[in-house]
C-alpha cells in the first residue's frame, strides 16, 4: 500500500463527494473520485486504489454491478469495496456481500463510523509486516 493510502470514491451526489472527500483528505488519505459507475469502474482498473467507497444507485453502471465486476476479476478482487448507499433494506445489503463488498454503510451516516470501517479494510488488506530481525552475536 502507498504511504498515503488511495480511496476511490464512487458517487454522484456533489455534496457527498465533497463532504466525504475532505474529511477523507485530512484524515490523511488521497482521495480519487468517479461520478458515475463507468468510471469509477474505468478508475478501480486503471488507479489500482486501495479501498472503493461505491454508492449503489449510479448512473451507466450500478454499484452491484462495478462489485461484481472487480471481484471476479482477479487483477482487483483483493482491492476491499465498501458499499456506500441510501438503500438501507436487508436484502439491499445482503445483496451487497453476495457481490463481494467487504462492508456496507448506509446513508445518512457517522463520520466517525465510515473512517473505523475504512480503517479496519485497510488494516485487514495489508500484507503482515515482517518481524524485527533481532541483531545476530557479534563476532570477533
Amino acid at each position: 500500500m502507498a504511504e498515503k493510502p488511495r480511496i476511490l470514491l464512487v458517487d454522484d451526489e456533489p455534496s457527498i463527494v465533497k463532504m466525504v472527500g475532505k474529511r477523507l483528505e485530512v484524515e490523511g488519505f488521497e482521495v480519487l473520485v468517479a461520478m458515475d459507475g463507468q468510471e469509477g469502474l474505468t478508475k478501480a482498473q486503471t488507479d489500482q486504489p486501495d479501498l472503493i467507497i461505491l454508492d449503489l444507485m449510479l448512473p451507466k453502471l450500478n454499484g452491484y454491478e462495478i462489485c461484481t465486476m472487480l471481484k471476479q476479476d482477479t487483477r482487483y478482487q483483493n482491492i476491499p469495496i465498501m458499499m456506500f448507499t441510501a438503500k438501507a433494506q436487508d436484502k439491499d445489503e445482503k445483496l451487497g456481500m453476495e457481490c463481494g463488498a467487504n462492508a456496507y454503510i448506509r446513508k445518512p451516516f457517522r463520520a466517525q463510523e465510515l473512517l473505523e470501517k475504512i480503517r479496519g479494510l485497510l488494516a485487514a488488506a495489508s500484507p503482515p509486516s515482517p518481524p524485527a530481525s533481532q541483531p545476530g552475536p557479534v563476532r570477533p
